[in-house]
């Protein structure tokens, strides 16, 4: 099928979850923008904040990879981690994060460095760093405790989280990212970590704005699975009420839920290691549309692959690109702009 030119699609997040969708939506539209979060603090990318002083490299490099139609060889080498023994600091970093960085101390600007990085990769598609501050993300927890850096808010065992903030003041948008958001017709947040990516972006107080009064259907796609650390004990319905939270309390048209149940082999994997299952019944969903939202289903996952090995990074199960992209879609061709999806629940 060829790429439609008339969907104009934002997603907004990070991690695996935003280049997921992208990577989906490619096969429907060329006019997509990821507005992606630079808040991370851990491993290789932590590395290079420490000694640079930037936002976070990591998640732009895993969304310009999946967008990239340039040089095969520069792409694989975009996601390539060292591998050595004999230093720590280079053991396990990604050289695209090093080659962001670079960039970023020739041209003087991490955005021009990720725009060079884009045209060098041949994007179809723009990558935008949501906010273009180096700064930290910070919690207060449920015992009082306060604690900065997203390492420190995603650890496991801890008080639950009660409120996320900046580090700083006068966090603003990137150049370019509200611009995206006024127009577009579709914009999909998630999914991905709750805390430390989705609503790391939906800080920044520009993006929550332009999100919240947008004309575009703004789609949450649901995590499956809860997630040691950030979301241990939330429903589905909670996830959906700390998104509209960090929204300002409205704007958000619909859920996306999967339907799909995943194979047992993957849910007693994953359980196994605190990432249970987040399950829709007839009260959760009860529980989402009584927030205003619609709740839609759809057959998300991949369920044909095994567990992934990531470096120093939680797996879950996951979603399939075409699957997701195909519900996205669906949902964004409904009738005339978001009000329509409030009326599918």
């Amino acid at each position: 099928m060829a790429p439609m030119t008339t969907l104009k699609a934002v997603v907004v997040g990070g991690g695996l979850g935003a280049p997921t969708v992208m990577a989906g939506l490619r096969a429907h539209t060329d006019d997509i923008t990821g507005l992606i979060a630079v808040t991370d603090s851990g491993r290789s990318t932590g590395k290079v904040r420490i000694a640079l002083g930037m936002p976070a490299p990591g998640d732009i490099r895993n969304a310009l990879a999946v967008l990239a139609e340039g040089d095969p060889v520069l792409r694989r080498l975009f996601g390539h981690r060292f591998e050595t023994e004999t230093s720590e600091d280079l053991n396990g970093m990604a050289f695209g994060n090093l080659f962001l960085a670079a960039l970023t101390q020739q041209e003087g600007s991490f955005l021009r460095a990720v725009e060079e990085a884009s045209r060098l990769l041949g994007l179809r598609g723009r990558v935008l760093p949501v906010t273009l501050y180096d700064t930290q993300l910070c919690a207060r927890l449920a015992d009082g405790t306060v604690v900065e850096g997203e390492v420190s808010v995603r650890a496991p065992g801890k008080a639950a989280i009660r409120e996320l903030f900046f580090r700083d003041d006068g966090v603003a948008a990137t150049e370019g990212s509200l611009e995206a958001l006024a127009r577009a017709d579709l914009i999909v947040i998630g999914p991905g970590s709750l805390y430390t990516t989705l609503c790391a972006c939906l800080l920044v107080p520009e993006i929550a704005r332009a999100i919240a009064t947008s004309d575009a259907a703004v789609v949450y796609v649901a995590n499956t699975t809860q997630q040691p650390g950030q979301t241990d004990g939330l429903t589905l319905a909670d996830h959906v009420a700390i998104v509209r939270e960090h929204l300002g309390g409205s704007g958000l048209d619909s859920v996306l839920v999967n339907d799909d149940p995943a194979p047992e082999r993957l849910r007693e994997h994953y359980a196994a290691q605190g990432l249970h299952e987040l399950r829709l019944d007839p009260a959760e969903r009860a529980r989402i549309e009584a927030q205003g939202v619609a709740c839609v289903t759809a057959p998300l996952i991949d369920r044909w692959s095994g567990p992934r090995e990531l470096w120093r990074k939680q797996d879950t199960i996951r979603h399939d690109p075409e699957r997701t992209a195909a519900a996205l879609v669906r949902l964004a061709a409904v009738g005339e702009r978001h009000p329509r999806l409030r009326a599918l629940g």
